[in-house]
């Protein structure tokens, strides 16, 4: 009548045994892909991004992280940045937030642009 416990418990099959080293091979592979795809990139931006803060100088054309447009006034600083953003206008800038340097083309063309819109202004 009583079906027996050691009948019971032989039913099941036993669980296939994984070994440590497939186990091991499987997180260094994850964790390659991770450093490949995410980690090695981020790092390659950062170092670009400080030689440019400490490429920095007196008259380059900058972009703040807030997307203020500048001539860099002073860089004498290691932190900060003193930069004009309208004429006779100086503020300081942490060198953090930079979050670029503008090309000589672009800043010309710029340059040029507010120049003739000038020009036009005053010919009226």
């Amino acid at each position: 009548m009583f079906i027996s416990p050691a009948f019971a418990q032989a039913a099941g099959a036993a669980a296939p045994a994984v070994s440590l080293t497939s186990t091991l091979l499987q997180a260094l592979a994850i964790f390659a892909v991770f450093y490949f795809l995410f980690i090695r990139p981020q790092i390659k931006r950062a170092k670009q991004h400080n030689a440019m803060i400490s490429a920095i100088k007196r008259g380059d054309k900058i972009v703040t992280g807030g997307g203020i447009l500048a001539t860099v006034a002073d860089a004498a600083d290691p932190e900060f940045l003193t930069v004009e953003i309208a004429e006779g206008v100086k503020i300081k800038v942490d060198r953090a937030s930079i979050r670029g340097v503008l090309q000589p083309e672009a800043a010309a063309v710029n340059d040029n642009k507010t120049s003739s819109k000038t020009k036009s202004k005053t010919k009226k």
